[in-house]
């Protein structure tokens, strides 16, 4: 009884359901194991054993007990690996903008605080009957004592005026060489955010890639080496994370989640669907494989973009039946 059921809980996958939903499955089947010949007296029994064995998660709820198959197939294991190490390297690029941000607004507040103008005192005199003198030089006029004086006087006025200028230049290029550090910071920060998101618009990604009519890889060995590593082409996806799919071999009927198959990559020229990423849904033909980078270049057929050469990860296209 517990291959059986076990059997019908992993067309589920791994979500969270209702124990009785996946009995009432269970004795559909004609040749099924009554309850009453096994060990367990009540279904509920029988639950709490699949969650003490480690077969299954069950937790119990005002509407009764839930369960969820626990997939341990390496295959599942490997590609779930592989999503948490994507994922793990989004992150890391958003952490490195971030601190590529941070080093901008602190390199412009460093600049801001090196440029910033001397500060000017008023001259004072300590005592009243102490002199300002002007050293000049020599003059070479034959004029009288009144004349001599006269040109001191406009001479120091003019080189005051001439310093205060000067000033005034000075504190001038330092307020605009503030303001050009600052708006070069300032830019540098837009386009930063301009870039990420014109970066997170092309990466739209979402969990669930399934679609109608592409061509797929059953890769658990949870069915049997019946239908391991065979061909089926999906029928009909159900709750975005499962599919009923027909074997290409067989023609046996299944229903399995997501995890349990993969894309199929076609020969090059052959017709394929975009399930994933900015041009999720487009037909496109398959026009060359890049194996060191584990992507193809593919040619739109469909859409407002149609013409345009793409690269597509392996896991973001399949073929069409």
């Amino acid at each position: 009884m517990t291959k059986c059921f076990c059997s019908f809980l992993i067309s589920a996958g791994t979500k969270r359901v209702h124990n009785n939903i996946v009995y009432n499955e269970y004795i559909s089947d004609r040749e099924h194991v009554h309850m009453n010949s096994t060990q367990w007296e009540t279904l509920t029994d029988f639950t709490k054993w699949l969650g003490r064995e480690g077969l299954c998660k069950v937790d119990e709820t005002p509407k009764g007990w839930y369960v969820q198959y626990i997939d341990r197939d390496p295959e599942t294991i490997r590609r779930q690996e592989e999503q948490a190490r994507k994922k793990k390297q989004d992150l890391d690029d958003e952490e490195r903008a971030a601190k590529f941000i941070e080093d901008q607004v602190r390199r412009g507040r460093d600049g801001k605080e090196e440029d910033e103008s001397p500060v000017f005192t008023e001259l004072k005199r300590e005592s009243e009957e102490e002199k300002v003198a002007f050293n000049l030089g020599a003059s070479s006029s034959t004029a009288g004592p009144s004349t001599s004086s006269s040109v001191l006087r406009a001479s120091a006025l003019k080189t005051a005026a001439a310093s205060s200028s000067t000033k005034r230049k000075d504190t001038s290029s330092s307020s605009d060489s503030r303001e050009k550090k600052r708006k070069s910071a300032l830019e540098e920060i837009i386009e930063m955010e301009e870039k990420k998101k014109k970066q997170q618009q092309q990466s739209v990604r979402t969990d669930n890639w399934l679609q109608p009519s592409i061509v797929v890889k059953v890769v658990t060995k949870r069915l049997g080496e019946k239908y391991y590593k065979k061909k089926a082409v999906v029928m009909e996806v159900r709750d975005k994370y499962a599919a009923v799919v027909k074997m290409i071999d067989s023609g046996d009927k299944l229903k399995l989640d997501q995890n349990h198959v993969e894309t199929v990559i076609p020969a090059p020229g052959k017709q394929v669907l975009i399930l994933n990423g900015p041009h999720r849904d487009t037909q496109a033909t398959l026009e060359g494989i890049d194996e060191k980078n584990f992507c193809a270049t593919l040619t739109l057929v469909s859409g407002q973009q149609k013409g345009k050469r793409v690269n597509v990860a392996y896991e973001d296209f399949s073929k069409l039946a």
